[in-house]
């Protein structure tokens, strides 16, 4: 009798070997525009007409009006006084950035620690702003600010001053209402990270024997720095926009670039020059936000990981 060896087969394409030889299921490969990818279509043209279109028209226009070449970025780049402008910008939004950290850590910090009852009414508070439109608290900061306003009353009745100070049409007004306005936009991202983190790492380290100043700031306070990189990145880059406040309570010296590209627009009616000045406010945005993308990991604090 003779016997013959059988060849081994190679699995068809779509199984796996195993008990009984039984053929994997194929994988699907995902359609983008597959039921649910239709529903971004409206969304992306949205975007496309009033976002991205604009933007390409400005980046144009900033190179060809009044004539094709680099003619309106070096009139801003070889001026002093544009140059000002721009400094300003920076060292008004820095100083908004850091007077409303040093106010909202805090007032984030008591809102962790108040009862259900107080929390919400210290949330309350921080959102009034939002119901209120800019343009009418910052009048209301004029009148307030001004010679016969509240804030020079009271401090000529308690006897701090003997006249009228100037708090507007300079930096101190423009400083107290951009505060007053981006505040909420501080507290807010320092609070929703103080609300995740275990105050029993604090209680912890004190009871291993460090102070309470020391284990607030050795344990507590680094936890919170992605809440203010998260803080600080959303008010700076607000700030550097500003038009209305810097318009109604600063002077001639502490003008910023919005007010600046306002002006080329309606005052000199130099669309390419304003197209350059806008160009460079957003590539400055950019730059700020990859460069802290970089440092903080701020998708991480928005919950895009956990």
């Amino acid at each position: 009798m003779s016997s013959t060896v059988s060849e081994p087969v190679a699995p068809a394409a779509g199984t796996t070997p195993g008990a009984g030889g039984s053929p994997a299921p194929a994988r699907r490969r995902p359609r983008i525009f597959d039921g649910w990818g239709l529903l971004v279509l409206p969304l992306v043209a949205f975007l496309l007409v009033v976002f991205v279109a604009p933007l390409v028209t400005i980046l144009a226009r900033s190179f060809t009006d009044p004539s094709t070449g680099l003619e309106n970025y070096r009139d801003f780049f070889g001026s002093p006084v544009y140059l000002d402008v721009l400094g300003n910008t920076f060292r008004i939004s820095g100083l908004v950035t850091l007077v409303t950290l040093l106010l909202g850590f805090p007032y984030a910090y008591l809102m962790t620690l108040a009862p259900p009852l107080w929390r919400g009414v210290l949330l309350v508070a921080v959102l009034i702003p939002f119901w209120t439109s800019l343009l009418v608290r910052t009048f209301a900061w004029v009148l307030m600010l001004g010679d016969t306003g509240v804030v020079n009353q009271l401090l000529m009745s308690i006897g701090l001053i003997d006249e009228p100070t100037q708090l507007i049409r300079n930096q101190t007004g423009v400083l107290v209402g951009m505060v007053q306005v981006m505040l909420p936009y501080a507290v807010l991202p320092l609070y929703a990270t103080m609300r995740q983190i275990d105050r029993r790492l604090v209680d912890a380290a004190e009871g291993l024997g460090a102070r309470p100043i020391s284990a607030f700031w050795r344990v507590y306070a680094p936890l919170t720095l992605p809440g203010v990189a998260a803080s600080c990145l959303l008010v700076f880059i607000s700030s550097i926009g500003f038009y209305v406040t810097p318009a109604l309570l600063g002077g001639p010296k502490d003008m910023m670039i919005g007010e600046l590209i306002v002006q080329q627009l309606s005052a000199v009616l130099r669309w390419g020059f304003a197209s350059a000045l806008a160009v460079i406010l957003l590539l400055v945005t950019a730059a700020l936000l990859l460069l802290v993308s970089r440092i903080v990991n701020i998708g991480k604090f928005m919950g895009g990981e956990r």
